[in-house]
């Protein structure tokens, strides 16, 4: 009996909660779908998400069953249909986007239609994407490829002509999309199979074009092209990216300077850009009809300005280039704009979810990209915060203009410490840093951007066809060559990016439910959120950093010494080096390892050693093409604990613990190795059913 009480003095607590928190429920829709979007991504296969639907199917029934006018039932029963729903999309969005994928590298002379073009002026190539028409290998026979592939093209063998509803003949070397380096890292394989790109690769001269393009570049190209030739070095790349979404033109260590400073969400199209554009033309036209007493009589000009404001939010959005950031803005605007016509309030929690939802609906697989959920992450905790009656008791309107400016103030370092704290697991979890400075950079640069960047530019575009803009151009090249300073400055401050290895996906989740659950909740309960936040972003910031790392051909790998992680080849590429570096947790550049002492290298082969968990490993690695005996490496296996190598090695090899050549990395994948306790992590699962992971091509036949 006393159970019984109990347990109905608990369900009827529960129920009181979620009685108190009904107008909140709703918020939940898009976590829902989101909820079922990411099972559809973490669960293998087919098998596994039809048991996974069926589960979702049953509690949904359950609930319904049991509902009995509670609330809490129904709100069981929600959730899961929305979870079913949500493993529905990103399952049909996988199947309706299906293209074939390139099996295995090739070398192919093709002809080939110009689909677009985008040029990279920072590294000085063109990004071609192509459709071709045939193709033959270097023996002459037929190759079939897939009907999109991309190819980079240096500048010097672009040749004239070139631009979309072009015919080229070329000669590239092609490769299936590249997944993961190692676990933790960004898949390429998965965003171009939802981009339709069956192979990548990079053309060779000479280039032909067999029929030009009828208009060399687009909107959006030109416009670009234009902005760059008025403002000069990366401060005209930024103004591209503001205008155009265009960052090929903003120089390497400028575009560093903006990510470690916490500003590279500048160089996004998003939420700032498309507010700061409806801004300034709902400004701009209120004011000058305004000028019209006639017109000011008779029409309500706040409507009219939403009206201008929403045309130039989707003709931003389309010039851009219709990037998840930029359309989940547009979507946000449209509803803030609706909310202010109908007279309601502008921007609460309820248009960010319906924001999240159309996105989910449509581009199910934008939830599992970082610009998706910085986008939300950000968003959310802004609106979030100042919903909060704290804030419009502290930060709100004051009398006095000093008392109000120094709220003003206070109020935007407050929202930017909390967008600070909101985006950092994500920073870590995707990126694999944490920022220390980026709230203080951002309270300088956003309104800096916002009020006097973006307005002289737009300035200064509408006066470029009378030939009026020259000044403004000049004042754009000093307002941005003030914020590529500012990035600088908060760059090279000590500590202003600390690097993180890869972090569990675990931790990566108790922290988003633990924001989430703050950010959404009204009641006291929401604070459970904090230690769910905290406790998973603290275990990101204490994830143990890997002892090495092995790429999936073999030939690349950062092995942990007394001066830090080493890398195996030093001839490796920047990218290499980079994204090796980054996963690993290092800070700099990577050292060669066969320049630490505990490391003894051949042309061959390099031998090292660590200590770890209490005992000595012995690592052995091949380092070049050339070819080793194999009796030598049958008695190097015998030596080492661990053993890498870029080709297939004997089978009398034996390692002491781990053997890592061409056919285990062949099903493996990048590998990453702990070694206290030990532990090893791959890039593919046994038995991964995603699409992106079956080769669907015949591509050298």
């Amino acid at each position: 009996m006393a159970m019984q009480r109990g347990s109905r003095g608990l369900r009827d607590r529960a129920e009181c909660w979620a009685e108190a928190e009904r107008t909140q429920i709703a918020l939940w829709m898009p976590v829902g779908l989101g909820l079922g979007i990411a099972a559809w991504f973490l669960l293998p296969d087919p098998r596994a998400w039809a048991a996974f639907a069926c589960l979702l199917a049953g509690m949904a029934l359950a609930a319904a069953v049991v509902a009995d006018g509670g609330r809490i039932a129904r709100m069981v029963w929600a959730m899961a249909l929305l979870m079913l729903a949500g493993l529905s999309l990103a399952w049909l969005r996988a199947e309706s986007v299906a293209a074939p994928v390139l099996a295995r590298p090739v070398i192919a002379d093709m002809i080939a239609r110009v689909d677009d073009t985008e040029r990279l002026m920072a590294r000085q190539m063109v990004r071609v994407m192509l459709r071709p028409v045939t193709a033959r290998d270097g023996r002459g026979r037929t190759l079939t490829l897939p009907p999109r592939i991309r190819v980079s093209i240096a500048d010097g063998d672009v040749p004239a002509g070139l631009g979309r509803g072009a015919v080229l003949q070329l000669r590239a070397r092609l490769m299936p999309p590249a997944g993961p380096v190692a676990p933790g890292g960004y898949d390429f394989a998965c965003a171009a199979w939802f981009q339709g790109i069956g192979a990548t690769g990079r053309g060779f001269a000479p280039v032909t074009v067999l029929r030009r393009a009828q208009r060399e570049d687009g909107l959006r190209q030109r416009l670009s092209r234009r902005i760059t030739t008025r403002v000069e070095g990366s401060a005209g790349g930024i103004a591209a990216a503001l205008a155009t979404g265009d960052v090929g033109a903003i120089g390497l260590a400028d575009a560093e300077a903006m990510r470690r400073a916490g500003l590279a969400h500048l160089l996004s199209v998003s939420g700032l850009h498309i507010t700061a554009v409806v801004g300034i033309v709902m400004t701009i036209t209120i004011r000058l009809l305004a000028l019209w007493p006639w017109l000011a009589l008779r029409v309500r000009l706040p409507l009219v300005g939403a009206l201008a404001g929403a045309l130039a939010a989707i003709g931003y959005t389309w010039l851009t280039g219709a990037e998840v950031p930029t359309i989940r803005s547009c979507v946000a605007a449209m509803l803030v704009l609706a909310a202010l016509a109908l007279g309601r309030e502008a921007m609460t929690l309820r248009l960010v979810a319906a924001g999240a939802v159309i996105v989910l609906l449509f581009r199910p697989e934008a939830l599992m990209g970082a610009s998706f959920q910085l986008s939300f992450a950000a968003i959310t905790a802004i609106v979030a915060l100042h919903e909060h009656p704290a804030m419009r008791r502290w930060f709100g309107p004051h009398p006095d203009w000093r008392w109000s400016i120094a709220r003003q103030g206070g109020a935007l370092l407050v929202t930017g410490l909390v967008v600070e704290a909101a985006l950092m697991p994500i920073a870590i979890f995707h990126f694999h840093k944490a920022g220390l400075y980026g709230a203080f950079a951002n309270i300088v640069a956003i309104p800096w951007t916002t009020f006097v960047a973006m307005p002289i530019e737009m300035v200064a575009l509408l006066l470029e066809p009378w030939g009026l803009a020259g000044p403004f151009w000049q004042m754009l090249e000093w307002a941005l060559e003030a914020l590529l300073r500012l990035a600088h400055f908060v760059a090279s401050r000590p500590g202003a990016a600390v690097a993180m290895p890869v972090a569990p996906a675990w931790t990566f989740a108790l922290a988003v439910a633990g924001g989430l659950w703050l950010a959404l909740w009204r009641t006291r309960g929401r604070w459970i959120g904090v230690p769910l936040l905290l406790g998973g972003t603290a275990a990101m910031l204490v994830a143990p950093a890997p002892d090495l790392i092995v790429t999936g051909d073999g030939r690349h790998a950062a092995i942990r010494t007394d001066g830090g992680m080493a890398l195996l080849r030093e001839r490796a590429g920047d990218y290499m080096r980079t994204t090796l570096a980054e996963m690993s947790g290092s800070q700099g550049e990577l050292a060669a390892l066969s320049d630490q002492s505990a490391a003894r290298c051949g042309k061959d082969v390099c031998l090292t050693r660590m200590m770890a968990g209490g005992r000595s490993w012995r690592i052995a690695a091949t380092r070049s093409g050339y070819a080793v005996p194999w009796s030598s490496l049958i008695t190097l296996c015998r030596r080492v604990d661990i053993m890498i190598a870029d080709r297939r090695l004997p089978q009398a090899c034996r390692p002491r613990w781990l053997k890592l050549d061409t056919p285990v990395l062949r099903r493996t994948g990048g590998v990453t190795v702990w070694l206290d306790p030990p532990r090893v992590a791959t890039v593919n699962r046994p038995g991964d059913g995603h699409p992106w992971r079956r080769s669907v091509s015949h591509g050298g036949r």
